[in-house]
């Protein structure tokens, strides 16, 4: 895979580790500059999968601009939750970068993805619920066409109260959609409360693995915020398992800004000039 080119010129695992998380931290500060400068809101839940994207991204999938058709293919079901999606497509140079730092100020991206294959969106995600059935759509079609791409999808906790997400679950499990992975970016918050409060038990990931296992797939638990121990399990899974594998990451929204760690409003809401001054939970190395 191109994003390892890294570990092929000399350097160590624990470069590449090193790599990930100052990435992660990088996208993490680019997506909050960009959405306060343009005066864009949804930060929160685009900062609980920062980590999940960087890992796919940079490591885990295959995505080689000489090899298109070929490529892995993501679908971000969460679809408001992409200010970190887009910063990473520019970063990797799929996606322009002039459309990226105009994102919301003229550019043609949206504050829910709206396919556009060039530039590395696979499809359109607004409504909730939706994305999962389209990527088992595509894993499904691989499948039948015997391609060789994979399929990852992320999804919201939230959205994984829809009917629909469970429909797909169980035609993936079915026919054994060995080619597709399904991250959950278990933030524990969905809108303005959090889940435990909606339509979830107290123990909301440890129920999400059983379910997921009850219906069929490889299921683990790690934490979403470890680039290292995503890339582990989601390789883990991939190489090893013979059935749909997914992965329930124990994430925070709004991550990375202390103001914003765990509190429903910003789901929505931005951040004042004072709040931002209180600081990262994180440091940027890049």
């Amino acid at each position: 895979m191109e994003n390892n080119k890294l570990l092929e010129n000399g350097n160590t695992t624990d470069d590449f580790h090193q790599f990930l998380e100052h990435k992660a931290n990088f996208i993490r500060k680019n997506l909050v500059d960009v959405a306060v400068r343009n005066g864009v809101e949804h930060i929160a839940p685009s900062l609980s999968c920062v980590d999940i994207l960087v890992s796919l991204y940079y490591n885990v999938m295959n995505i080689s601009k000489s090899d298109w058709e070929n490529r892995d293919r993501f679908i971000l079901s969460k679809g408001h939750g992409c200010y970190g999606f887009y910063s990473i497509l520019a970063d990797l140079g799929i996606l322009d970068k002039e459309a990226w730092e105009t994102f919301h100020k003229g550019s043609f991206l949206r504050g829910c993805v709206e396919r556009n294959v060039d530039n590395g969106i696979e499809t359109s995600c607004g409504s909730l619920g939706h994305g999962l059935p389209v990527a088992v759509g595509i894993a499904f079609g691989a499948k039948l066409q015997n391609k060789n791409y994979r399929v990852y999808c992320v999804v919201g906790d939230g959205e994984m109260q829809e009917g629909s997400m469970w429909e797909a679950i169980q035609f993936a499990a079915k026919y054994n959609l060995t080619n597709l992975t399904l991250i959950v970016d278990s933030n524990g918050l969905q809108a303005m409360d959090f889940i435990k409060n909606i339509l979830s038990p107290e123990e909301f990931r440890e129920d999400m693995k059983t379910k997921l296992a009850a219906f069929g797939f490889e299921t683990r638990i790690c934490n979403g915020h470890n680039v290292n121990e995503l890339v582990e399990n989601v390789n883990d899974l991939i190489l090893n398992s013979n059935k749909p594998q997914a992965i329930v990451a124990s994430t925070t929204k709004g991550y990375g800004l202390k103001c914003m760690e765990n509190i429903p409003k910003f789901h929505f809401r931005m951040p004042t000039e004072q709040e931002l001054k209180m600081g990262n939970t994180y440091e940027c190395k890049l």
